[in-house]
């Protein structure tokens, strides 16, 4: 900008000068657009307020907190509090925040590798006239940065610790462009950034995605394999960044799942219980035959609503309530044997005669099912009519059984009727939800030995790379090549690649 002046845009020919107006109209757009940003609304520190305004907004906080310690006062200690805090929940104590302290000495960067390489960035174009320029052109460096990378060989693994340099070069115009690190930018719902201007690349980061989300490591035990195996020393806070920030790099294709899922035939869904730093979330499953997609959020109907919508198939679901808000709807018959199965154990009479009647009849449907896939002209809806009266006969007869497990797979199955049996007239049908239960195992096991997520952004970059892999994983290949490509092009500021295509 220092640059143009009147008898610069004097000179310009018309095509450049709207080139140049062109870009002046977005850079100011950008800076209105920053200028307005506050630490509520954007990834701005809380530090980045003007003096004038920290004095009210820390009135605010404390105003906040002593609300919040009022209400705790009166409902008395919660259940997840360790006797290792509370002193802090005396009079006068405050309760000590996770992470690095107010004060305490901080850690520099370690890294001693020596440098492997060198990567010159020059500019291809002028930025005012838009003007190639030749590789003739003299390029002056004026910043560099380092960054350190794994490469994939035949013989392995190598780290690669390069020196990527950028600097300007001067145009026939007389302009002088300057390269910097690509940027991706600012998103409300991120507080972590996209760049070039990281230390860690993209295939190391996602290394480390595939050590904590594949092969459920800490962040810890992440930090000592790098360091043991690799050379690499790094803060476990850069390791939790390069995380998040891969969750933040491949978000734009949900939507691209989102649509592949809304043209599916048939959708398995499935959910489980997902801890957010003391608060029980739950841990949604919608999974195609080429696509699966993970959400966290509240045990509501409204959490995969949006994904649903325009979807016409066929959903095959468990018997929790909320998924009866879709009627075109399959039941999972395993789940019904079970019940049946517990029932025809119980030391209630009645509870095991009925339990045994209804895992008999299910058990003789599920046979039908199967001869009628080998033999299609076999009609289960005509062939069975005597015994699906019987058998919601005799759920009448127990939905108000005084024993509550008779009781409620009586009531259970009526309410669920059309959904269960529904497979009896289309025997193509899947019988069991054991494709949406076997994706959410592995991520069970993750859940028993991190004990969830501690933030919002965590969980949202949780659920958004645990979809990318499966999704990779269900179409034949690595997760982790793709991966480090989205990150390289979103820190650039590029779109994400599209996600591949299945093999075969």
């Amino acid at each position: 900008m220092k640059q143009i002046n009147q008898e610069y845009l004097a000179a310009l020919a018309p095509g450049h000068l709207l080139h140049l107006s062109g870009k002046l109209l977005a850079d100011l757009r950008d800076a209105r657009d920053r200028l307005n940003q506050t630490p509520q609304h954007s990834s701005r520190p809380s530090g980045s307020y003007a003096p004038w305004e920290q004095a009210a907004n820390a009135a605010q906080e404390r105003q906040t907190d002593a609300s919040i310690d009022d209400s705790a006062e009166k409902s008395g200690p919660k259940p997840e509090e360790t006797a290792a805090e509370a002193p802090a929940n005396q009079p006068g104590a405050t309760k000590r925040q996770p992470g690095k302290q107010p004060g305490a000495k901080g850690i520099g960067r370690e890294v001693q590798l020596a440098v492997t390489g060198e990567s010159s960035h020059k500019a291809t174009v002028c930025a005012c006239c838009g003007e190639s320029l030749a590789e003739t052109v003299p390029f002056q460096a004026t910043t560099a940065r380092y960054m350190l990378d794994i490469e994939r060989t035949e013989h392995g693994i190598q780290v690669s610790h390069v020196k990527h340099i950028y600097g300007e070069q001067r145009c026939g115009c007389g302009h002088v462009t300057q390269t910097m690190p690509g940027r991706c930018a600012d998103e409300p719902d991120w507080g972590v950034a996209l760049t070039e201007w990281h230390l860690v690349g993209p295939l190391l980061a996602a290394l480390m995605i595939c050590l904590a989300l594949r092969m459920r490591l800490s962040r810890p035990r992440i930090q000592e394999f790098l360091a043991d195996w690799l050379g690499i020393t790094l803060s476990v806070g850069c390791i939790n960044q390069c995380i998040h920030e891969g969750g933040r790099a491949v978000a734009p294709l949900e939507e691209a799942l989102v649509a592949e899922i809304q043209q599916a035939d048939l959708l398995h869904a499935d959910e489980t219980g997902w801890p957010e730093k003391g608060h029980l979330l739950w841990l949604w499953v919608l999974c195609t035959a080429t696509a699966t997609l993970y959400l966290i959020g509240r045990r509501s109907w409204a959490v995969i609503a949006p994904s649903l919508q325009g979807f016409s198939g066929w959903l095959m679901s468990d018997g929790y309530g909320q998924y009866r808000s879709y009627e075109k709807r399959v039941r999972c018959l395993a789940h019904v044997l079970r019940k049946a199965r517990g029932l025809a154990e119980s030391c209630h009479p009645e509870a095991a005669a009925f339990g045994k009647q209804v895992r008999k009849t299910v058990t003789e449907f599920i046979k039908g099912v199967y001869q009628a896939r080998g033999d299609p002209t076999l009609n289960l809806v005509e062939k069975y009519q005597m015994d699906l009266a019987k058998l919601r006969a005799l759920c009448e007869q127990h939905r108000d059984h005084p024993q509550e497990k008779t009781r409620q797979l009586a009531r259970e199955l009526l309410n669920d009727w059309q959904a269960i049996w529904r497979v009896l007239a289309n025997p193509a049908l899947p019988i069991a939800n054991n494709v949406a239960e076997q994706s959410l195992r592995h991520w069970v096991i993750a859940r028993k030995i991190s004990h969830g997520t501690r933030t919002p952004e965590g969980s949202r970059a949780f659920a958004l790379l645990a979809s990318v892999i499966d999704t990779c994983r269900q179409r034949g290949l690595s997760p982790w090549p793709y991966i480090a490509a989205v990150i390289a092009a979103r820190r650039q500021g590029n779109a994400a690649p599209p996600m591949p295509q299945p093999i075969g």
